[in-house]
């Protein structure tokens, strides 16, 4: 369908029904939770450096893969030699842990020694990272997919009975919201309230604020802004990892590509939501994510990706601040 007209939207909407709309609703918010999350290593970097890290995406999907890689390893998906809880725990820690790494080795090596550089060279930079990492991992893969099969995991492997990650946590208006929904949701908030009170009540969050607000200054107060750097980089990349884990275990596949337009997503929330702000990446990202599952189900899901993008030339004519941005944030 190339064309569809506005009563046919409303006649969609009267077909979906209020059962229709919580669906599409609960989509949206796992959707949004996850790219909140991969939006707010970009929100902390730029708040930073005012660096767009374009490589961010491809961590995320480097996370995906790592808690793939831990949960083969541990005879996932169909016969996991632990039981479930702990075999989650262990894959977000791996991906968290090894994306976390990825990124402080790319700050390290690829925009540590062009930190005086004119701006667009760490933007050039970041885009090569994204092309080194994303051909890397097809090398490896050889393009192939990879599946949590979250749906059989912890199931029946004889008998082929569904796994509890898949069972109803509770319903609403007759549609369930299952387990996996509601593990990415509360991860996620468990996430971003951890953040928000690392950097509003911890040594290092000050350090961080401070770095962001003048790092000259910082520096000369003797704060080591190499290290607060490498710690921003280290957390936003962890998040990210986390973020790849919920995305394997909700959607399902992981492949090289995905960090792509994942990324480009979650760039998108961060702008809408205000570059730079914590809290607006948070609510960036649902936004973006409530955007993309309305926009699916009303519209068609070949707009749904227009939709999002039309959105974010959208507030770069309206409002490039976004919505809890600042005037003082610079433009790349």
């Amino acid at each position: 369908m190339h064309h569809l007209p506005l009563l046919d939207i409303f006649d969609t909407i009267r077909q979906l029904g209020w059962g229709g709309f919580f669906e599409l609703l609960r989509n949206g918010i796992v959707l949004g939770s996850v790219y909140a999350l991969i939006a707010l290593g970009y929100t902390m970097v730029y708040g930073i450096l005012k660096l767009l890290n374009f490589a961010h995406g491809d961590i995320y999907m480097v996370g995906a893969f790592l808690g793939y890689g831990v949960l083969s390893v541990l005879g996932g998906p169909l016969a996991p030699t632990v039981a479930l809880v702990p075999l989650i725990i262990l894959m977000f820690v791996g991906a968290m842990l090894g994306a976390g790494t990825l990124g402080v080795v790319v700050e390290r090596f690829a925009y540590r020694p062009l930190r005086n550089a004119p701006r667009i060279a760490p933007l050039i930079s970041a885009l090569g990272v994204s092309f080194f990492l994303a051909n890397s991992v097809l090398l490896l893969t050889q393009g192939q997919r990879y599946n949590y099969s979250a749906y059989q995991l912890g199931g029946d492997a004889e008998t082929g009975l569904p796994g509890p990650l898949v069972e109803p946590a509770f319903s609403v208006l007759g549609r369930p919201v299952t387990v996996v929904q509601v593990l990415v949701v509360s991860t996620s908030i468990f996430l971003m309230v951890a953040l928000t009170l690392l950097v509003s009540r911890t040594r290092l969050g000050k350090a961080m604020r401070a770095t962001a607000f003048d790092r000259e200054a910082a520096n000369m107060m003797g704060i080591n802004t190499d290290r607060v750097i490498a710690s921003t980089f280290f957390i936003g990349s962890v998040l990210a990892g986390a973020a790849g884990v919920m995305f394997g275990l909700y959607i399902g596949e992981t492949y090289y590509f995905m960090g792509f337009l994942a990324g480009l997503k979650a760039f998108t929330a961060a702008v809408v939501g205000g570059i730079g702000s914590i809290p607006g990446a948070m609510v960036g990202g649902l936004l973006i994510g409530l955007t993309e599952s309305f926009a699916a189900g009303y519209v068609g899901g070949q707009w749904s990706d227009i939709v999002v993008f039309g959105i974010l030339i959208l507030f770069m004519l309206v409002r490039p601040n976004g919505l809890l941005g600042t005037r003082a944030i610079q433009k790349v």
